[in-house]
């Protein structure tokens, strides 16, 4: 008998019953790639013996919508269901949880970034090409805020514990918004918390919430609001601030001098001298010697 070719297609039960599976998570496609931002940051992979295994994804019952959208995107058998529980938070939790088990949607997961376990710290954007304002829509759906906040300005915000989400989301919205973020975790529970208002938060809204995109209906409600925001004549627009570099600090040190570095920098005496005694007492790291 003839060997069989290295990458031939191999039968399955998919086959039998014609279910074409060769574009599940096509991260190009918008629909996949947000649900594939949804998943990563509220999703759970879990592993058994013998290749068992379930992916997960349980949230407010509210929201069961997208839920039923992810199942209609998956070409292989997955449930939703809905259950009513008492948690820490809530005498009463009314959840809906999407549950997928095959062998083979999990390992095209696996393969193209969903770590399985605990992931919160692990979890990045995929390295294939993608559709990015769809899977940030994803990650901020399932992770972050959209809104007014209690002064009444428009915000959008990301909690992440990923070091490289928190960073993709910021050089992602500075391209879109003009508006610059450093992540930085706070020191009670090591979180990155991300957050955009006024005119950037409006900005990135727009642009993430689009007419016709799969979304929680609630986030892009809220996201449509924040067109409505109108800057008040009295609030005055503050100038994005000038973020120093590594290449500016050596000439800092270098001169040792505030009115000469401001002056060789294009920056205030105020800030050169401020930012000197920042680098010298340890407040900011040394700038890495130079390349």
């Amino acid at each position: 008998m003839a060997g069989r070719e290295p990458n031939a297609h191999q039968f399955t039960l998919d086959d039998a019953f014609g279910v074409d599976t060769t574009g599940f998570m096509d991260l190009e496609d918008p629909n996949y790639a947000y649900m594939f931002g949804f998943v990563q940051a509220d999703g759970h992979l879990s592993t058994q013996s013998r290749q068992r295994g379930r992916l997960t994804v349980e949230i407010n019952a509210r929201d069961i919508g997208v839920l039923r959208e992810f199942q209609r995107l998956t070409p292989y058998n997955s449930s939703v269901s809905e259950r009513t529980r008492s948690t820490n938070f809530a005498e009463v939790h009314h959840s809906a949880t999407w549950s997928l088990c095959s062998l083979e949607a999990r390992t095209k997961l696996i393969e193209i970034g969903l770590p399985t376990g605990r992931k919160s710290l692990k979890v990045a954007p995929p390295r294939l090409p993608f559709s990015r304002r769809d899977y940030l829509r994803g990650v901020i759906d399932a992770d972050g805020s959209v809104g007014y906040t209690g002064q009444g300005l428009p915000f959008v915000s990301l909690t992440t514990k990923s070091t490289a989400i928190g960073a993709y989301l910021c050089f992602y919205a500075k391209k879109i918004t003009g508006a610059e973020r450093s992540i930085k975790r706070n020191t009670r529970d090591g979180i990155y918390n991300i957050l955009y208002t006024k005119e950037a938060a409006q900005g990135l809204a727009a642009h993430l919430y689009y007419p016709g995109c799969l979304s929680l209906e609630r986030k892009r409600a809220a996201a449509d609001s924040l067109a409505a925001w109108v800057r008040p004549s009295d609030m005055r627009v503050a100038p994005d601030r000038r973020r120093w570099k590594e290449s500016e600090d050596r000439v800092l040190l270098k001169l040792n001098d505030d009115a000469a570095a401001a002056e060789e920098l294009n920056r205030t005496e105020k800030s050169c001298c401020v930012r000197l005694w920042r680098l010298r007492t340890g407040k900011v790291p040394m700038p890495s010697s130079d390349q």
